[in-house]
């Protein structure tokens, strides 16, 4: 094994070992240090931009994840974010206390991994770098030491509750004052270890508040338990004195076990909900087969020694750990991260496969083309990670009311006991316990990130990912949808029927007809464009191999403009154009078909012209897709920069009423923005390449197409597969998900409205008071977990017709009308 690869394993053991150490004195501790070593970044992090070549990773801005311990609730992730935010060369901080991880932003130069994870230890949190082995074994222990917390306190809980059994209801003479005080050690014994073991997470949360002089919502339930420990004791010990009347180890137990029965369902809930995170990022292998080019054996390697053009050796059931082509073998992969699709799809030599998809059947060999972050598995993972950690406008002003929530709570704990007081100390006391914990608001702070989670992960295991959580709010509210037609209504990818040559200016003696194509296709290879695509298809054929281009540039829903060097002349410079007719300056040819134009010319004379004609397919389930949105209530309309008698046959065979053809990105804008300002809340189905402005300015957007570069697409949501119901199953889970987070925050608020009123008045003991905030956070977190079964998403909702549509019927009657026309 290779001296990286024992390094990296040896990084992951260290930290493995002994987590809970990790981040408590970060500036002392070498294995935080480690991680300073640039070698190491991209394990839990990726460069802000592009590295430029050449460049060292020092001079780049770094985004880095970690993942946090020690955390519990809304004002925890706050601290955190106040804590890095003061450590000089962090730009960006984004904490999540659903997802339990944190996006820190930094520049090399001013500070290092080992630094702000020392400002993180010292607020008193753990953290991990967001590593695969690491996050795994993390989660882990976590969920054993809940389990142990548990097991302990329900023990006790059972063994106290025999004890003070005998003292509920005695006849007289039952129970000697011996015997009672005999009963009260017994169960303040058992009760130890729930105080020093069960409740340890909250008293140190609570000291490292107290500490750092600050509030969080284990505060007031460390104070509570605090309390009644300390009353239950006092009386224990004088039996005569001020709180010698009753104890409460039985409620002291009874509320620490149902507290930790909700943290633990919570827990494991979480990991099933929100950890579909972790579920993607722990796709790729740790290690793959590569054959050594000297000696043609494949030996194993870690993937951060793989290189493009490495040739690497897949079993069945390993995920591809890069994107590449299949050189030897035949097999099937699932695709269903990238695309939503559950179907296999066969592979065999010559056949592209992408990273973390997963090799089904036999053993093939691969040919590496891309790696690490220019993956679109890296892409798809960015996306979630961005999405996980964003904070929706109701989750923020959670966080911001909690802090003084908190503050009033203990307040409101202190003036009852105050009130109270006269009549009885004990059970002032004992008032005081329920106030603070009945009013702990983690169902308030849950109610909105999980089920934001939630519905984040369900569409993404069906192929939507979501770039802006803040878009699942908005898109809840949308009453008008707007499409663009190529890419979206009609099939990602067009064909060429035929190319004519058009009269020109000047004679092109130089140059035949195949050469003329192959210039259009160097031109194209350049664009993601389904008529740039399909003309370099068609060339791959037809034309002939030339130069690339330079200078070339992309004019958003234009085309292609370039030079070539002319081989005739040295010194002479030849111009193209590849696009619409508008954007070449010609007329549009035969109605009901799509074309493209490439024109040449030098000197101001233009040399030779020719027109591609192009035929797509209106996708089957389009018509179907649209009659739902419209009995849905939504006003449905069809912009597209098409000529316009395609736009209006596509927009009549799908039911859509209002359409226009010719359209520029400006005139899209321009129509969107009119909409918005009669009041409508706009939703825009585009294909991510040319609708970047119209994209960017409606309320909620939709890049729709597997060819969308999703680090460059500027949507909230990106469909990854084939299926244009998935748009208006998003509408519909996302009106859903606000459902979710409004019966979650109305039943928070009418817990706390209940709970409080009755615990300062002495009708809810510390015991019941526990079960309601239990159950309040678990059935929040329940009440989220059915948006990961959305009806609609977990098979196909819209019926599909039975034949696909094409403008013109077929291709064959699209060639005999071009025929026809020439």
């Amino acid at each position: 094994m290779s001296t990286g690869t024992s390094r990296n394993q040896a990084i992951v053991s260290d930290f493995s070992s002994d987590a809970s150490a990790l981040c408590a004195v970060p500036e002392q501790d070498e294995r935080v240090s480690l991680l300073d070593d640039p070698e190491e970044w991209p394990a839990f992090g990726r460069p802000k931009n592009a590295l430029p070549e050449g460049a060292e990773a020092r001079e780049v801005l770094w985004e880095s994840f970690i993942v946090l311990d020690g955390m519990h609730c809304a004002t925890c992730a706050l601290s955190i974010e106040d804590a890095l935010r003061l450590v000089p060369g962090v730009l960006e901080v984004d904490v999540s206390a659903a997802a339990r991880r944190a996006r820190v932003v930094w520049n090399p130069a001013q500070v290092l991994p080992s630094q702000w994870m020392a400002a993180v230890g010292r607020a008193g949190y753990r953290c991990l770098p967001a590593m695969d082995a690491l996050l795994r074994e993390q989660r882990l222990r976590e969920s054993r030491r809940a389990l142990w917390r548990w097991l302990v306190a329900g023990f006790c809980m059972m063994q106290v509750m025999m004890y003070a059994w005998p003292a509920y209801n005695p006849a007289p003479g039952d129970l000697s004052a011996e015997m009672e005080q005999l009963l009260r050690w017994a169960s303040w014994v058992i009760s130890l270890p729930v105080v020093l073991f069960a409740c340890g997470p909250f008293f140190s949360s609570a000291l490292r508040d107290v500490r750092e002089r600050r509030v969080s919502m284990d505060l007031p339930v460390a104070l509570g338990m605090l309390i009644t420990f300390v009353v239950s004791t006092l009386g224990t010990f004088d039996p005569q004195g001020p709180f010698g009347h009753e104890v409460y180890y039985d409620s002291l137990t009874m509320f620490v076990f149902f507290l930790l029965s909700g943290r633990l369902l919570e827990l494991r809930l979480r990991n099933r909900t929100a950890g579909a995170l972790e579920a993607v990022t722990n796709r790729l292998p740790d290690s793959v087969e590569r054959r050594d080019a000297a000696t043609g054996e494949f030996t194993r390697v870690t993937l951060r020694r793989l290189k493009v053009g490495d040739v690497v050796r897949v079993l069945p059931g390993e995920a591809f750990p890069a994107d590449g082509v299949i050189s030897l073998g035949q097999t099937q992969a699932d695709e269903a991260l990238l695309t939503g699709e559950s179907k296999p799809v066969p592979k065999g030599a010559g056949d592209h496969v992408s990273a973390g998809s997963y090799n089904l059947r036999g053993m093939v060999e691969m040919r590496v083309e891309q790696l690490g972050n220019s993956t679109r598995f890296a892409q798809v993972v960015a996306l979630m990670e961005s999405a996980a950690l964003q904070k929706p406008r109701l989750a923020q002003l959670a966080d911001k009311v909690a802090r003084p929530f908190l503050i009033a709570v203990i307040v409101a704990a202190g003036g009852a006991a105050l009130w109270w007081w006269p009549t009885s100390p004990s059970h002032a006391a004992m008032i005081a316990v329920a106030v603070l914990i009945v009013t702990c608001p983690c169902a308030l702070s849950l109610a909105t990130p999980v089920s934001m989670l939630t519905a984040a992960g369900t569409l993404a295991r069906h192929g939507v990912l979501v770039r802006n959580l803040q878009g699942l709010e908005s898109l809840a509210s949308v009453d008008t949808i707007v499409f663009d037609k190529t890419g979206t209504l009609t099939r990602d990818g067009l064909s060429v029927l035929t190319v004519q040559e058009l009269p020109s200016e000047g004679a092109c003696p130089s140059f035949t007809r195949a050469q003329l194509i192959g210039l259009a296709s160097a031109m194209a290879a350049s664009s993601l464009h389904p008529v740039s695509r399909a003309v370099q298809k068609y060339a791959g054929s037809e034309g002939d191999i030339m130069p690339a281009p330079r200078q070339l540039r992309e004019i958003s829903g234009a085309g292609l403009e370039a030079e070539f060097a002319d081989p005739r002349f040295e010194e002479r410079v030849l111009s193209a154009r590849l696009g619409s007719a508008f954007h070449i300056g010609e007329k549009p040819g035969v109605d009901g078909v799509q074309e493209a134009f490439f024109a040449l010319e030098a000197d101001g004379q233009r040399l030779a012209l020719l027109r591609f004609w192009l035929s797509e397919d209106v996708r089957s389930e389009s018509a179907e897709v649209v009659a739902a949105l419209v009995r849905d209530g939504m006003h449905v309309e069809l912009l597209s920069g098409d000529n316009a008698s395609v736009v209006e046959r596509v927009a009549a065979q799908t039911g859509i009423a209002q359409a226009r053809g010719d359209c520029t990105p400006q005139d899209k804008l321009s129509r969107l923005q009119a909409l918005q300002a009669e009041g409508r809340s706009v939703v825009m189905v585009g294909d991510g390449l040319n609708d970047g402005p119209v994209l960017a300015g409606a309320n909620v957007s939709f890049a729709f197409g597997r060819s969308v570069p999703l680090a460059q697409a500027r949507s909230d949501f990106v469909v990854m597969g084939e299926q244009l119901e998935l748009v208006w199953q998003a509408i519909l889970l996302s009106r859903r998900t606000m459902r979710v987070v409004r019966q979650n925050l109305l039943w928070a608020a009418i817990y706390n409205a209940l709970g409080v009123p009755l615990a300062i008045a002495g009708y809810m003991p510390a015991w019941l008071a526990g079960l309601g905030m239990a159950a309040s956070s678990f059935l929040v977190v329940l009440n989220a977990a059915r948006l990961a079964r959305a009806p609609g998403l977990s098979e196909v909702a819209v019926p599909a017709a039975s034949a696909s549509y094409s403008p013109l019927g077929s291709d064959a009657a699209a060639r005999a009308l071009v025929t026809e026309s020439v």
